[in-house]
C-alpha cells in the first residue's frame, strides 16, 4: 500500500450554527477552526447552516402550502383550449 496518498481520518465536531446542536464524528473535512469537546480536547469545527436539529422537514415546522382548487383554476384557464382532444 502507498503511504500518503490518503486523507487523514481524525475526530471532527460540526456544529449547527441555527441552534444549539454539535456533534463529534470521524471525517476527513478539513478546518482551520478548532473547538473544545465536553471532554476537555480540542477539535477542529466544521460549521453547518442546517442539521437535522433545525431543518424544518425534521422539526415538524414545516410550511405546507395552501393547493386546494389550484389543479381545478389551472384546468379552467389552460386544461381544454379549443381544438384540443381529450385524451
Amino acid at each position: 500500500m502507498q503511504k500518503d496518498i490518503h486523507p487523514n481520518y481524525r475526530p471532527v465536531v460540526f456544529k449547527d450554527m441555527g441552534g444549539d446542536f454539535a456533534f463529534l464524528t470521524r471525517s476527513t473535512i478539513e478546518s482551520n477552526e478548532t473547538i473544545e469537546w465536553e471532554d476537555g480536547n480540542e477539535y477542529p469545527l466544521v460549521k453547518l447552516e442546517v442539521t437535522s436539529a433545525t431543518h424544518p422537514f425534521y422539526t415538524g415546522k414545516q410550511n405546507i402550502m395552501d393547493t386546494t382548487g389550484k389543479v381545478e383554476r389551472f384546468n379552467r384557464r389552460f386544461g381544454m383550449m379549443k381544438g384540443a382532444k381529450k385524451q
